[in-house]
Order: structure tokens, then C-alpha cells, then sequence
């Protein structure tokens, strides 16, 4: 008589030290530190793979998608290649997305790798709150299983904001989730939103050689940048010939076999192959029946949290996208492992760092850390400005990426640095430079240290060298 080996998967506990729903950069950061700090974790993923929206959708498959794209641009304007290696193939979207599709396969296995070092036990389905301790997991087959712990985090993250008024099932409108999917390559495509999502899109089709407009429902880009900053990346985006609308908002959106209409509340018009609709997103918090444990999001379904990232139910935290700003995978990563240190020790000392950094992947990118001018004008800080300009530094011609700037806000008298703003190739990595000099205490905060510094020459580091000199000669 032979026996059949069972050989499903079974957690090892149905009782936990702690539950993490969601397994993006919050939840990740969480579930390590918990498990590194000896309790028993269990993770829920509603997706069939771990690694969140962040790995799967939205920041890692947007940034290899602008990696490869900004390669393509570079390869054009190289005129070694151009004159001896003509390129004749003309790369699609599709094409480009190869090399998202294995990045994310690395990360899924580095990631997976992690918590089966640490012992954790993945669960994949729905997570849904039963009481503030017990969570029932709804599985792709339609099987359900139910797990409880003394804590619960709840890192889910967010999705892309969907009017009800527009048809997203139609074949030509999209997200930023679904545009993932594209299957063809649009020779036109208006992008409604221009926040950081949007403004990435726009890049990235608009350096494939797609027409590109975008349509902003502000007076400026990326308000929240120094101006100097979202005026560079304007008049880089017009002098590319992308199309920029400001201050418009849609009265309806019409998809035909043709393409995409969109009717303005100011009475213009705009039609393309297709839509990417890029404005706001909404916190993944509606399915968790929260309601079983008292718990009412606001409507982009965030939570309110304190210091300790504790919702209204003591045992229960949030953080992430769910809880609004900064809303940054970085900073999700440091919430998960500051809420997981608060429930390890009780004590509530580590906290979020104050100068978070920006990273934004455009083409060329943008950084930036710390105070812009129109704080402090505002508050009536008295500065001074220092400037780099990119097309001024060896490594920059040597790269021919000459386009961009550093500039380094201090103050006059103490010469502390204030603020840090970057727009041009590789600026997410230069800024750390700065913000490392911004986090030192009392005097190591100085304008003055990149000019007592030697750095390797030719580099874009150098930039900081050239700006400081430049603001300390203003000075008088």
C-alpha cells in the first residue's frame, strides 16, 4: 500500500508574535526586525509574488524602465556611435521593458530570500481583519485560513486614484499600473497629472520618441521643489518638445477605437492614442475590514498615526503609503523598523530622520534635502546660494551629460548648510554627499568643509567643491 506525500506548505505556528500585511519596503523593514528580534512573524501577501507595489508596479519597474531609456537617449546623442555604429532599430516600450522584467525577478529572490533566513511564514491571500487579533487570510482559490497575533502591522501601500468617471477598462486608458501591460507603442500619449509618477512617464515616453503632452492640474511642476529646480525641469521638458498644460483639470474623458479625447474644464481639447491618468493615488486599507476593529481611513484611505506609528487601536500599526507623507519607499522601510522597534522594546526614542531626501527619476533626475529658497525667504533666514553648473565639470563632458546643476543653500553667517538641490544625471546619488554633511552636529554642519576636502578628480562629486567655492565668494 504506497501513501501519497502531502507536500502543501503549512506555516509553522497559527499563533504569532506579530503579523505584517503587505510585504513592500514598510513591511519588509518591519518583519526583519521583528524576526531578528527573536519573535515569531508572519507575513501576508495579497499578490502572488512578495516585494509590494514598490518591487512589482511602481518604483523599481519605473526606474529600470527610465534607466534603459536614458541609455537609449545617450546612445543618440553620443556622436562616436552615431558616426561609426549607426542604430537603425527603433526600441518600443515593449523592448525596454525586458530588462524592468528581469530586475524585478531579482528582486523577488533576493527579497524571498530574506524572510526564509529569518523564519518567517509567508501566507498569500487577502488579509481581513477578525477582531484587533485575529486576521482571516481569503486565498486565490477561494480557501480561507485564519492566523492571530499580539501585534499587527498593517503595510499594504497604495494604488493609483481612479475617478469613477473614467473608464479605465477601456483599451486605452491607463495607470500606472496598467501601463505596465502596453502591448504596443502609442505614437502619442497625454498624461494627466503631472506629480512625480507623471512627471517620470513623461521622461520615459517622451525619450522613446513618443509625443508627449502633459496636463497639470497646478500652476507649476513639482511645487513642492525648489523653483529653480521645477523651472529647470520645464524648460528641459518644452525644450525636448513635450507639451506642458498647467492649471487644467478634465471635464469628461472619451475613448473611441481612434483614441482618447479629453474635454478641459477651460474648453480645450486634447486627443491621443492613448491615456496615462497619473494623479493621486489611494491607500490599499478598503479590504481589510477595519470596520471589525473600529478603524475609519480618511477618504484616500490613509490612517492616522502617532510617533510610534500606533492607529487608534493600540496594537495595531500603520505606516507607508497608508499613512500618507512622505510616502517614499525609503522612509516606509525606516517607519517598519522603528514601529518594530517600538513593539521589541516599548521604548520610543528612534524616530524618522528630519531631513528626508527626494529622489526624483525624471530625465535628468532631481534631488534634493532640506530647506529651498522660498522657506527660507519666508521665514527670513538670512542665506547665500552656491552653484555648480554641470556642463562645467570634467566628468560631465567626459559623460555628455552636461545638463543640470548642484546648489547649495547656507547661511551667511554660520555658514551651516540648509538645504541641498540637484537636477541632472545621477542626482539621487550625489545629494547623500550633502545630506551626510547636513547630519553632522554643531560645526560639522559647514559650507566649508567641501572646500577643505579633496575629492577624486574627474567626478560629479566635484560639484560640491566648485558650489561651495562659488557661494563663499559671495560673501562680503
Amino acid at each position: 500500500m504506497s501513501t501519497v506525500k502531502d507536500t502543501t506548505v503549512k506555516p509553522k505556528h497559527d499563533h504569532y508574535d506579530a503579523i505584517v500585511i503587505g510585504s513592500g519596503p514598510g513591511g519588509e523593514g518591519a518583519a526583519m526586525k521583528l524576526a531578528k528580534g527573536g519573535l515569531r512573524v508572519a507575513i501576508v501577501e495579497k499578490y502572488k509574488d512578495i516585494g509590494g507595489g514598490c518591487t512589482h508596479w511602481g518604483t523599481i519597474p519605473s526606474k529600470a524602465l527610465r534607466h534603459s531609456v536614458s541609455q537609449l537617449i545617450e546612445l543618440k546623442k553620443n556622436p562616436l556611435f552615431l558616426t561609426n555604429y549607426p542604430q537603425n532599430k527603433t526600441f518600443t516600450f515593449r523592448d525596454v521593458l525586458t530588462h524592468t522584467q528581469s530586475v524585478i525577478a531579482k528582486q523577488v529572490t533576493m527579497r524571498s530570500g530574506f524572510y526564509n533566513r529569518n523564519n518567517c511564514s509567508l501566507y498569500f491571500g487577502g488579509a481581513n481583519f477578525v477582531d484587533k487579533n485575529t486576521v482571516l487570510i481569503t486565498k486565490d482559490d477561494g480557501t480561507t485560513e485564519t492566523i492571530t497575533a499580539k501585534d499587527i502591522i498593517i503595510a499594504t501601500g497604495s494604488r493609483p486614484y481612479r475617478p469613477a468617471d473614467i473608464d479605465f477598462t477601456a483599451a486605452n486608458i491607463y495607470d500606472s499600473d496598467t501601463i505596465l501591460a502596453l502591448d504596443h507603442h502609442p505614437q502619442h500619449i497625454v498624461i494627466y497629472g503631472a506629480g512625480v509618477v507623471g512627471c517620470e512617464y513623461a521622461s520615459i515616453f517622451n525619450g522613446l520618441g513618443v509625443k508627449t503632452d502633459l496636463i497639470n492640474t497646478r500652476d507649476s511642476l513639482l511645487s513642492f521643489l525648489d523653483t529653480e529646480m521645477s523651472d529647470a525641469l520645464s524648460y528641459h521638458f518644452r525644450n525636448s518638445g513635450m507639451i506642458l498644460r498647467h492649471d487644467e483639470e478634465y471635464e469628461k474623458v472619451e475613448s473611441t477605437e481612434e483614441g482618447v479625447v479629453i474635454h478641459l474644464k477651460s474648453g480645450k481639447k486634447m486627443k491621443a492614442d492613448c491615456l496615462l491618468y497619473a494623479n493621486g493615488r489611494t491607500g490599499n486599507t478598503d479590504k481589510l475590514a477595519l470596520e471589525n476593529i473600529d478603524l475609519k481611513p480618511d477618504p484616500r484611505g490613509q490612517l492616522t498615526v502617532n510617533e510610534h506609528y500606533q492607529t487608534g487601536v493600540d496594537n495595531i500599526y500603520g505606516l507607508g503609503d497608508i499613512i500618507g507623507y512622505p510616502s517614499l519607499a525609503s522612509a516606509a522601510y525606516d517607519q517598519g523598523r522603528i514601529a518594530a522597534h517600538f513593539i521589541l522594546t516599548q521604548e520610543g526614542k528612534k524616530k524618522l530622520i528630519k531631513d528626508i531626501p527626494t529622489g526624483i527619476y525624471t530625465i535628468p533626475e532631481i534631488s534634493s534635502v532640506g530647506k529651498t529658497e522660498q522657506m527660507l525667504t519666508q521665514q527670513k533666514v538670512p542665506y547665500e546660494v552656491g552653484r555648480a553648473l554641470f556642463k562645467d565639470l570634467a566628468r560631465s563632458q567626459i559623460l555628455g551629460s552636461e545638463v543640470g546643476s548642484l546648489k547649495i543653500l547656507f547661511h551667511r553667517e554660520t555658514k551651516e548648510i540648509l538645504g541641498i538641490h540637484c537636477f541632472g544625471e545621477r542626482a539621487a546619488e550625489i545629494i547623500h554627499i550633502g545630506q551626510a554633511i547636513m547630519e553632522q552636529k554643531g560645526e560639522g554642519n559647514t559650507i566649508e568643509y567641501f572646500v577643505k576636502t579633496t575629492f577624486n578628480y574627474p567626478t560629479m562629486a566635484e560639484a560640491y567643491r566648485v558650489a561651495a567655492l562659488n557661494g563663499l565668494n559671495r560673501l562680503f
